[in-house]
C-alpha cells in the first residue's frame, strides 16, 4: 500500500525571520496573508495533522484546514535553555556549546533534545502514516521537514543543517515505511492552483 504524506512548513513569523529559537510566537500578518492566498493549493486529505505550536495552528487556520489534530510527536526541536534567544545571542555567550551542537548530532548542550533524538522522534510519525490509508497533510515547523528528509534519504544526521525549508512550501513523501520518495520544496502559492498542474 502506497501512502502519501505532505508536510507544509509554517508561514513566516518573527522567530523564523530573526533566526530565533522558537518561543511559540505567532505568524506575522504578511505570512497570514500569503497563507490565506495559498489555501486553494492544499490538496484534500483523509487526515490533517499539525505541530503543537501557535505558528503552525495559525498557518493551518489561514490555509482553511479544519479538524486538524495536534500531534505532539511533530513538535519542533527542543532547544532547552536557548529557547527565545537568537542564534547570534547564544553564539556570543556559549560559542563552544554551539560549535559542539552543530558538529555532533548526538549533542544537546542546551539541555533539550539532540538532533539525533529529534530525527528519531519525528520519523515515528512517518511510520504511523504509512500504516494508514489515504493522504496525510501536516502543517509543521521547518526542522520537522529537515528531520524527515534526512531520515527518508538515509542521509547522515549532519545533513540536517544543510536542508533549507522556506515558509509555506510543501514537501511530499510517497511510498511505504522503509522506502519513501521525496518531492521537496514546492511553493504553496496561488499560481500553483491557477496552472492546474500542481499535484
Amino acid at each position: 500500500m502506497t501512502s502519501r504524506v505532505i508536510l507544509i512548513s509554517a508561514a513566516l513569523s518573527a522567530a523564523l525571520r530573526e533566526a530565533r529559537f522558537d518561543e511559540g510566537g505567532r505568524v506575522e500578518a504578511a505570512g497570514l496573508r500569503l497563507a490565506r492566498a495559498a489555501a486553494g493549493a492544499v490538496p484534500g486529505a483523509e487526515r490533517l495533522w499539525v505541530s503543537p505550536t501557535v505558528r503552525c495552528r495559525e498557518t493551518a487556520d489561514a490555509l482553511g484546514l479544519d479538524a486538524v489534530l495536534d500531534v505532539p510527536e511533530l513538535a519542533g526541536l527542543d532547544v532547552g535553555r536557548w529557547r527565545g534567544a537568537t542564534l547570534e545571542e547564544v553564539s556570543s555567550k556559549e560559542p563552544e556549546a554551539v560549535a559542539q551542537w552543530l558538529a555532533d548530532p548526538g549533542a544537546a548542550p542546551h539541555g533539550g533534545e539532540s538532533v539525533r533524538a529529534f530525527c528519531d522522534r519525528v520519523a515515528g510519525c512517518l511510520d504511523t502514516a504509512a500504516r494508514l490509508t489515504g493522504r496525510t497533510v501536516a502543517v509543521v515547523e521547518p526542522e520537522v521537514v529537515r528531520a524527515l528528509v534526512v531520515r527518508v534519504l538515509d542521509a547522515p544526521e549532519s545533513a540536517f543543517w544543510r536542508v533549507d525549508v522556506p515558509p509555506l512550501t510543501a514537501t511530499e513523501f510517497s511510498g511505504r515505511s522503509g522506502r519513501w520518495n521525496v518531492r521537496a520544496g514546492r511553493p504553496l502559492a496561488p499560481s500553483a492552483q491557477a496552472g492546474g498542474s500542481g499535484g
